[in-house]
C-alpha cells in the first residue's frame, strides 16, 4: 500500500511543518525575491533589516563521498576543511547542486537546515550561539525563518563547529 503524502499546514513549507510539531518558537519573515541580487543570504539581511551575522545560509557538501549540511553566516564563507574535520572526514567539497536540491527537496538559495527529505548530518557554525536567535531559508526564496540557535542545533542533530570563515 503506497504510504499518504504528509499533510502540510497551509501555507507552510516542510520546515515550518517540523518546527510547528516540534513545539519549537519561531518567527517568519517573507520578503520579496529579486532575482537579481547576486547573493540569497545577503538579499534576505539586507531584506528584513537584521545583520548579515545573524542570517545563516545552509550549504550542502560532500565530505569523503556524504552529503553533509553546513549552517554559516552569510557575511562570510564556508571553510570546507574545518567542516570535513568537524564530522571526521578527510576531504570536503561542494556538492553538486541539483543532487542538493534533489535530497534536501528545496531549490537552492531557499534550501533550509529543517524539514528536509532526507535528513542529512548537519554542522553549525559556533557563531550562532553568540546571537540569542538567528535566521535561516525557511524552505523557500524569500522566507526566512527567526529561531534560537540551540532550537536549531536540538532540531537537525547538529555538530557546533568553527566552520565559517569571516
Amino acid at each position: 500500500m503506497a504510504k499518504k503524502p504528509k499533510k502540510q499546514q497551509s501555507g507552510g513549507t516542510p520546515a515550518t511543518v517540523a518546527l510547528t510539531s516540534a513545539g519549537v518558537d519561531f518567527t517568519v519573515h517573507s520578503y520579496d525575491h529579486d532575482p537579481n541580487h547576486p547573493s540569497y543570504g545577503e538579499e534576505a539581511a539586507e531584506a528584513m533589516g537584521v545583520s548579515p551575522d545573524r542570517v545563516f545560509k545552509t550549504l550542502v557538501a560532500d565530505v569523503d563521498g556524504a552529503l553533509t549540511v553546513a549552517v554559516v553566516p552569510v557575511a562570510g564563507s564556508l571553510d570546507l576543511k574545518a567542516l570535513a574535520s568537524a564530522v571526521g572526514g578527510k576531504r570536503a567539497t561542494m556538492a553538486d547542486p541539483t543532487l542538493a536540491e534533489r535530497t534536501t527537496g528545496y531549490v537552492r538559495g531557499g534550501i533550509s537546515p529543517l524539514g528536509q527529505r532526507r535528513k542529512l548530518p548537519t554542522v553549525l557554525d559556533d557563531s550562532a550561539d553568540a546571537h540569542p536567535t538567528i535566521c535561516v531559508s525557511a524552505g523557500r526564496r524569500g522566507l526566512e525563518v527567526e529561531l534560537a540557535p540551540a532550537d536549531l542545533a536540538t532540531l537537525t542533530a547538529a555538530i557546533l563547529a568553527p566552520i565559517g570563515r569571516g
